[in-house]
This record gives structure tokens, C-alpha cells and sequence, in this order.
């Protein structure tokens, strides 16, 4: 990511970086993301000619993406997205996304679309219990490299991204939701120092959760969550 917002502002198109090891991984809110040599740590950075709202749709064009290419080596009813921006593998975090960006003005100058992978080692420190990582090899016995994983996951990438283009964000989204875990079941979001349970009903529009709680319908931009 570091080196994506350094070539952001020179690319010419689309550009893949790839890191064989990872030595301050991040992930959301400035977490820390367990980087195991071996594993896929890659960044796609581009110009993507849109506003923050619809660049924050990637995360669920990645997630789609990710879906698809782990989808290659397992079983794909093992798999399932998870709001905002995981893939869980039998329930436990396989894969997590980040996205960065910068614009000074209405629209974003690049954008970069962070991927982290456990595909041969699961990290030692469990951050989030709720959902403990594992890794590809663990789980199904498939031994991919990071290279290989990236050429897949490149094309299912740019597939995605022609789907966005044609169709809106509605195909991307109908297409997340199929692999949504725990939709139409209860959930908890934690959003602060609140605590809020519902039943998982959509993403809107904009990819907010959507929540029926005792109180009604509630739409949450961004939280934790669990099950």
C-alpha cells in the first residue's frame, strides 16, 4: 500500500504490486494485518475517474473477485463474504481488503485496492476471536503460490470491473449478496461504544449495511461485526 501511494500520482493504468513479505501490514482502522511469507500481500493501484462514494464500491468488487478465485481451489459453499470487506473460508478470515485513495477535489486521483491472502500460513496472532484466520492449505489441502493466486485473481479483478462498468454497482452488489454470510439472520454491529443487533437484511445502494431491528430498519456506513 505504501508503495501504491507513491506510484498513484505517475501510473499510467491499472498496476499490480506485489510484496513476497510484509514487514508493517495494516488493515482497517489501522490494524494490523499478520503478513507470513508466503502468502498474498498485492495492491492494485489505478485511476478510477469517480467520486469516494463509488470507489468505496470496490471493496465488494474485490470481495467478489476474491470470492471467485478461492473458488478455483475449494469447494466454493465453504466460502462466504463477510460485511464489509473479508472472505471467511469454513467460517474463519481467509482474506481481507483495504482501500486507500486520494483527490483533492470532487473525484478520486487513484485509488488503491488492498488484498491480503493466508493461502499457506495462518498467522499466529488472533486479533479478531471472533472470526480466527485460516489458511487455504490448512483448510483444503491445495498449495497455491502467491504468484499464481495473483494471475487468477487479476482476471476475476478486471472482470468484476467490466460488470461495474456495464451494469452499476446493483450487479456487483446482487452478487455479493449471494455469498453474504448470515443474510437474513441476526448479527451485531459495533459501532463505537454502541451496540447494535438485527437481522442482516441487505447492503443499500451505497454497500451500508441494512439492519431490522427492534426499532426498524437501521443503516450503518461503518462497524464491526459479528455473528
Amino acid at each position: 500500500m505504501a508503495e501504491a501511494a507513491r506510484l498513484g500520482p505517475s501510473i499510467d493504468g491499472p498496476t499490480w504490486i506485489m510484496a513476497r513479505a510484509q514487514t508493517d501490514g495494516r488493515g482497517r482502522r489501522g490494524r494490523v494485518w499478520q503478513s507470513r511469507e508466503g502468502n498474498l500481500f498485492a495492491t492494485l493501484v489505478f485511476h478510477p475517474f469517480c467520486t469516494p462514494q463509488v470507489a468505496a464500491q470496490r471493496s465488494f468488487v474485490a470481495a467478489n473477485a476474491l470470492f471467485e478465485t478461492l473458488a478455483l481451489y475449494v469447494d466454493r459453499s465453504k466460502l462466504a463474504t463477510k460485511w464489509p470487506n473479508d472472505v471467511l473460508l469454513n467460517g474463519g478470515k481467509i482474506a481481507g481488503i483495504l482501500l486507500e485513495s486520494n483527490g483533492n477535489g470532487p473525484f478520486v486521483d487513484w485509488l488503491s485496492v488492498g488484498v491480503g491472502v493466508n493461502l499457506i500460513e495462518t498467522p499466529l496472532a488472533v486479533q479478531d476471536a471472533k472470526f480466527p484466520p485460516v489458511c487455504l492449505l490448512d483448510e483444503s489441502g491445495a498449495e497455491v503460490s502467491a504468484s499464481e493466486f495473483l494471475v487468477y485473481l487479476a482476471g476475476n479483478l478486471a472482470t468484476q470491473e467490466g460488470k461495474l462498468e456495464r451494469f452499476g454497482f446493483d450487479k456487483i452488489r446482487t452478487d455479493w449478496l449471494k455469498n453474504a454470510a448470515k443474510l437474513g439472520e441476526t448479527i451485531t454491529a459495533l459501532q463505537g461504544a454502541e451496540v447494535i443487533q438485527g437481522i442482516f437484511d441487505t447492503i443499500d445502494a451505497d454497500g451500508n449495511l441494512v439492519l431490522i431491528t427492534a426499532k426498524g430498519p437501521r443503516t450503518i456506513a461503518a462497524a464491526d461485526v459479528y455473528f
